[in-house]
């Protein structure tokens, strides 16, 4: 795994748990649901964001 491709996924896992962590705070203050569902698809998104670049590095044969 280049450097590069490392740094991506490390800065998409941030993300991730960003989302989720903002997802737990909303709950926890009983926010509105669009503020909720916006942390899932937030954290969602994330997700197939770690897999695709996961698959790409794989892909890449670098």
């Amino acid at each position: 795994m280049t450097t590069r491709l490392r740094n991506a996924i490390t800065l998409v896992v941030i993300g991730t748990i960003c989302w989720v962590i903002a997802g737990v705070i909303a709950v926890a203050v009983n926010a509105d649901a669009k503020i909720i569902w916006t942390c899932i698809m937030g954290a969602g998104l994330g997700l197939v964001g770690i897999r695709y670049t996961i698959r790409r590095d794989r892909r890449s044969g670098i």
